[in-house]
């Protein structure tokens, strides 16, 4: 697993680096979404998560759901388009789960995308994440995670 100044990216990953989000093919067609080790720790204890509804239409590069810490509110913008079709509901109750575990029991929603196929090759391999999240660390004046 790459680690970029202490923030850990798993290898079987899919990464939107400009957004700070991550994508996970859930081997059905669907996508998992959530926020990278790195925007939960640029953004502090997370105190509220409000997702797009199931059912519910994502626009490209648009919202799948709002973040808000104490110091930080605002979208979580996933790459794909398409329906939210499952949200994580333990995040809604306890939004402070993404920054204890933001791969795994931290996810935001599950996405049908609408085209898949045209937003993968946009977005970084987990084993080449390190060079662009290093640049895009050092444009935000990032030093890196606990």
């Amino acid at each position: 697993m790459p680690s970029v100044r202490g923030c850990h990216m798993p290898d079987e990953l899919l990464y939107d680096v400009e957004n700070h989000i991550w994508f996970q093919e859930q081997g059905d067609g669907n996508v998992k979404v959530g926020m990278t080790a790195v925007a939960t720790a640029m953004a502090g204890k997370l105190v509220a998560f409000t997702p797009k509804r199931v059912g519910r239409a994502v626009r490209p590069g648009k919202s799948c759901g709002t973040l808000e810490s104490g110091k930080w509110v605002g979208p979580a913008k996933s790459a794909a388009g398409g329906e939210v079709i499952a949200v994580n509901d333990d995040l809604v109750s306890d939004p402070s789960i993404a920054n204890d575990d933001p791969y795994e029991a931290g996810w935001l929603v599950i996405i049908k995308p609408d085209d898949w196929g045209s937003v993968v090759g946009s977005l970084t391999k987990g084993a080449d994440v390190t060079a662009p999240y290093e640049a895009k660390m050092d444009s935000e004046g990032f030093a890196g995670c606990a």
